[in-house]
């Protein structure tokens, strides 16, 4: 009789702790969605950007906390989800006073989030920013 590990618990217990692994390590924050190292945990009512990073006629996407924030005038900021309101795609860019959604063209005005185009026909949910000084925190 041979006491011992089977192949099979080596196997389970392999992907077990590869599963804790991979849990354990998201949230990079590399910057590969748009932001910086810079802007902290990603929780409501901390720093989301510094106002100068908001373009005027502009926005930015922040995709780890689905919110975009848009700067329709100087001075004027507004957020809103940035879960298109069609088939749930996150919107992937900011240009020309809208809002855009890559997966079937719907477009959202910058001011506020109400469709300029199809096939979405609700506009994106407002969110809520507080600026303080030169700080734009969500929540």
């Amino acid at each position: 009789m041979t006491t011992g590990t089977s192949r099979r618990t080596v196997l389970a217990t392999g992907v077990t702790g590869a599963a804790a692994l991979f849990t354990g390590c998201g949230g990079g924050g590399d910057g590969a969605d748009g932001t910086s190292a810079s802007e902290g945990t990603r929780g409501a009512g901390e720093a989301l950007a510094a106002t100068a990073d908001i373009p005027v006629g502009g926005g930015r996407i922040f995709k780890d906390r689905k919110v975009v924030v848009t700067q329709p005038q100087e001075g004027e900021f507004k957020a809103f989800s940035a879960v298109c309101t069609h088939r749930a795609c996150l919107v992937s860019t900011v240009a020309d006073g809208t809002i855009n959604c890559p997966c079937h063209g719907s477009r959202f005005s910058i001011t506020d989030g109400a469709v300029e185009h199809g096939p979405a026909q609700v506009p994106l949910p407002a969110e809520q920013i507080t600026i303080s000084g030169n700080s734009i925190q969500l929540g």
